[in-house]
């Protein structure tokens, strides 16, 4: 997967550092199809787990799925989350017409709840939360949806007194995708 920034197309998903054995969440999303696809084409992931409400609707040699209710109820599923090197939380919703308390529960709390349960199963794996650009990590930023987000990048990864889990969180604030090979759900403008 390609993000286009300042200095041109950079490639923001290098597998080769990070792991053998990936979880993603979301990838019934564009964002998460993505990773997915980058993740089976790189001939070093071994395995990778898709915890979700749904099927992924993929085949593939490496792939394993977790259909779970929600991400408060891991812990009757934990033993299927040890031994992982990273997570890429790809999971999200549109904040459009929701309200801050909704909104919060799934895109903080939801995501807060799935890195304490992966950090308890894998404590060496490294977590990756897809940000957004625009997020506000002061938290007091007049976008809801901004606020939200920055509270959540803070406690994943912010200061000690706040952080979730003990390595911390890798938090890339994206914007405008280009994947490669395109996700089913891709539509061309």
């Amino acid at each position: 997967m390609r993000q286009c920034g300042n200095s041109g197309e950079v490639t923001v998903l290098w597998l080769g550092t990070i792991g053998k054995r990936i979880i993603i969440t979301g990838a019934t999303g564009y964002v998460g199809e993505g990773v997915l696809l980058e993740c089976f084409a790189h001939p070093a992931v071994e395995e990778v787990l898709v915890v979700g409400r749904k099927a992924c609707g993929r085949q593939h040699a490496e792939l394993k799925e977790l259909l779970v209710k929600d991400c408060f109820t891991l812990n009757i599923v934990a033993d299927r989350l040890h031994g992982y090197d990273v997570c890429f939380f790809c999971a999200g919703i549109s904040s459009i017409g929701m309200k801050e308390p909704g909104y919060t529960a799934f895109t903080h709390d939801a995501t807060i709840a799935f890195a304490k349960a992966v950090h308890a199963a894998s404590p060496a794996a490294a977590f990756t939360y897809v940000s957004g650009a625009g997020t506000e990590g002061t938290e007091k930023g007049r976008s809801m949806w901004a606020r939200v987000k920055g509270r959540t990048e803070n406690d994943l990864g912010g200061s000690a007194s706040r952080r979730t889990t003990t390595s911390g969180a890798f938090t890339p604030r994206t914007s405008h995708f280009y994947p490669t090979p395109a996700p089913a759900r891709y539509h061309a403008p």
